[in-house]
């Protein structure tokens, strides 16, 4: 094992993108209500622009525009104005329709490397969470994909949200480990130089088509992290996990 994990006791994982695969999963759940609503847009698309809303909704949090609030809370509203941009007719849509639908996020298929990967690296390490989203959803992703967490942590215990520091900060007080001996695992360079500003070590985990076929961002490594790795399992392997 690297001389820099020798003292590591947990892992955090970002979640949406370095563990499951959040575009499909939303697009899977969201194409027959798009059908059922004659909703023109095609359900990838669907997901991409919901997507692209998550950032600027919580960017409003961090900046203290707004109070805390869970991420469960922004996808709804989130949600509701990509429907709105689609012309979709809120009268036939029921609260019940669009609350089943927001549960997308808690139904996404892990990555296919991701359940083994995990498995093999909690034989050494306590593993969890590190994420913007919410601790029952997180609880009903694991459930959904069979993902071996010890814990959950990220922005519900720190009240906060990635990239600011307080999130790795309290997560790793929540596990009772000084922020030297906690490492973000993540397929985003962004989330890593946060982390690693904060004090925690870093292993890079390359999700070339989170976004689909045609990404642009995070296709390699732009710092030295102490690891970079192609998938979880290969992250295992060069942790020493059996």
């Amino acid at each position: 094992m690297s001389k820099d994990f020798r003292y590591v006791g947990f892992l955090g994982f970002d979640v949406f993108g370095t563990v499951v695969d959040w575009r499909s999963g939303v697009a899977r759940a969201a194409e027959p209500f798009l059908k059922e609503h004659r909703i023109d847009v095609d359900p990838l698309d669907f997901a991409d622009e919901w997507r692209s809303l998550y950032q600027p909704a919580m960017e409003r949090v961090r900046t203290g525009r707004r109070s805390w609030v869970k991420l469960d809370v922004l996808n709804r509203e989130n949600l509701e104005t990509v429907l709105a941009r689609h012309d979709a007719d809120f009268g036939s849509i029921t609260d019940a329709q669009l609350a089943e639908l927001n549960k997308a996020w808690e139904r996404l298929d892990p990555w296919p490397d991701s359940v083994e990967g995990l498995t093999r690296l909690k034989s050494k390490f306590a593993i969890g969470p590190l994420s913007n989203g919410h601790i029952a959803g997180m609880l009903n992703l694991a459930k959904f994909g069979g993902l071996p967490w010890d814990v959950i942590t990220g922005a519900e215990v720190a009240r906060s949200y990635k990239p600011m520091p307080q999130t790795y900060l309290r997560s790793a007080e929540a596990v009772g480990l000084p922020p030297e001996h906690v490492a973000m695992v993540a397929a985003h360079n962004e989330d890593l130089a946060a982390a690693r500003a904060a004090g925690l070590r870093t292993v890079f985990v390359r999700r070339p088509h989170e976004h689909g076929p045609d990404q642009t961002s995070d296709l390699e490594a732009k710092q030295d992290w102490d690891v970079v790795a192609e998938s979880l399992i290969e992250a295992a392997d060069a942790l020493g996990c059996n």
